[in-house]
C-alpha cells in the first residue's frame, strides 16, 4: 500500500467489509450444503413414498384376490345345490318321458 493509504480513515471499514465478505462466503457454503442435503432428503423421501404406494397397490390387489376367493367359497354350496336341483329336474323329466314312452309302446 502506498504510504498515503496507511493513514486512510476508510481502512478499518474496508477491513471490516473484507471480514464480512469472508464470513458471508462461509455462510453461503453452509446454506448451499444444507440446500443440497435437503434436495437429497427430498429425493429419498419421494423414493420411499413411491415404494409405499407400490406396496399399498400390491396389498390392495392381494386383498381383492382374497375377496374373490372368499366369494367363490361362499357361492360354491349354492352352485352345488343348483347342480343337484338341475340334475333332479332332468331325472324327473327322463322318468316322465320313460313312463310315457312305456305307456305308448304297449
Amino acid at each position: 500500500m502506498p504510504e498515503a493509504c496507511a493513514e486512510c480513515p476508510l481502512l478499518p471499514r474496508i477491513a471490516a467489509l473484507e471480514q464480512d465478505n469472508a464470513h458471508n462466503k462461509e455462510a453461503h457454503k453452509e446454506i448451499y450444503q444444507k440446500l443440497d442435503a435437503s434436495h437429497t432428503s427430498a429425493a429419498v423421501i419421494e423414493e420411499q413414498l413411491n415404494q409405499i404406494k407400490e406396496d399399498t397397490e400390491e396389498i390392495k390387489a392381494s386383498l381383492q384376490a382374497e375377496r374373490n376367493a372368499v366369494q367363490e367359497l361362499r357361492d360354491k354350496p349354492g352352485k352345488r345345490w343348483d347342480g343337484i336341483v338341475d340334475k333332479a329336474i332332468w331325472a324327473f323329466c327322463a322318468a316322465v318321458i320313460a313312463f310315457l314312452l312305456g305307456r305308448v309302446g304297449r
